[in-house]
């Protein structure tokens, strides 16, 4: 199952308590305060797992708490400190507070860590608090309290390509084509109920990640279909590949359709590198093709998964376009 957004509770640790201890040793007859102070308490820790996918292991468990700090002890020794709790995220999550919609941190390199929810700091133990004038101080602080936060967790995938078009325009033929990703493939709209990712070879030590976005009805960024659940993965990829079916009966309208739903959810998305994908022209004669592109703009990639046709200058208009960005 893929999940790519829950919300859950974490706490870090309380910081122990400081001791209150006095020396007791043969022949030292005013040995004096010697409590330790307490340990400091775990934090919450989020760690980008390149290994993970999903959020999946999230959406059960609704409260995470690190361990508290151990109290001080006498001869001045401190206490332990709690242990922390790693929470491992997937590469690509974005965590806000979820009571302010404030952004904590966007896990967008892999193996990063970053705390989340700091432990509280242990208090001090009574040999602190030794004056002059107090000789034998029979208090000591009690532990700060670990921070408590309830957080939004969001994943947005992370690719170089994503594949946009309209439910059954091919998108996922393309993806188990070009790479060993195996999408759910079907006659039947929204086939893919869950973005897929897959590494694409180019050419030899070069390749990209390849992902396929559920498919995008009119209306989806107000939630039909699918919904904008999905859109958000197209934020993350640096060039889209607008993909339309060939069979059309209108193919400029279509393509207007999805450029107008990314349009309402994220202007900015329009903004980005793409490429239009025309798709399934084994099912046209070479004739009807022929006359086809010369309707639309010569940009205008024509391929055919099944047949592999047009992939070839596919990866080489992706190769360039990547190149471009990186420079």
């Amino acid at each position: 199952m893929f999940i790519d957004y829950v919300e859950i509770e974490v706490e870090a640790g309380d910081g122990g308590n400081g001791a209150v201890a006095f020396r007791r040793e043969k022949y030292v007859p005013k040995g004096g305060p010697d409590g330790g102070d307490g340990g400091k308490g775990g934090d919450v820790i989020a760690y980008a797992d390149p290994q993970l996918t999903t959020l999946l292991d999230y959406r059960y468990k609704q409260k995470y708490k690190a361990d508290n700090g151990n109290p001080g002890e006498g001869s001045l020794r401190t206490g332990k400190d709690g242990e922390d709790i790693i929470m491992r995220l997937p590469v690509g999550t974005v965590i806000k507070n979820a009571d302010t919609d404030e952004p904590i941190i966007d896990l967008d390199t892999r193996e990063m860590s970053v705390v989340i929810a700091r432990g509280g700091k242990g208090g001090l133990g009574n040999t602190h608090f030794k004056s002059a004038t107090n000789q034998t101080p029979r208090f000591a602080k009690p532990g700060f309290p670990g921070e408590i936060k309830k957080i939004s967790m969001e994943l947005k995938l992370l690719a170089d390509v994503g594949l946009v078009g309209q439910p059954n325009a091919g998108k996922s033929t393309i993806l188990a084509t070009l790479s060993a990703a195996r999408p759910k493939i079907a006659d039947y709209p929204f086939t893919t109920l869950h973005p897929h990712l897959g590494i694409v070879k180019i050419r030899e030590f070069k390749s990209c990640v390849m992902a396929d976005i559920p498919g995008l009805i009119e209306g989806a960024s107000q939630g039909k279909g699918l919904g904008h659940q999905f859109l958000r993965h197209i934020q993350r990829t640096k060039l889209l590949a607008y993909v339309v079916d060939v069979n059309e009966p209108d193919i400029k309208k279509a393509l207007r359709t999805l450029q107008k739903e990314l349009k309402e959810f994220d202007p900015y998305l329009l903004n980005k590198p793409s490429i239009v994908v025309i798709t399934k022209t084994d099912t046209k004669s070479e004739n009807d093709l022929l006359k086809l592109s010369k309707k639309h703009p010569p940009d205008y990639i024509y391929i055919s998964a099944v047949a592999g046709k047009g992939l070839n200058k596919f990866l080489q208009e992706i190769e360039k376009q990547l190149d471009q960005l990186r420079n």
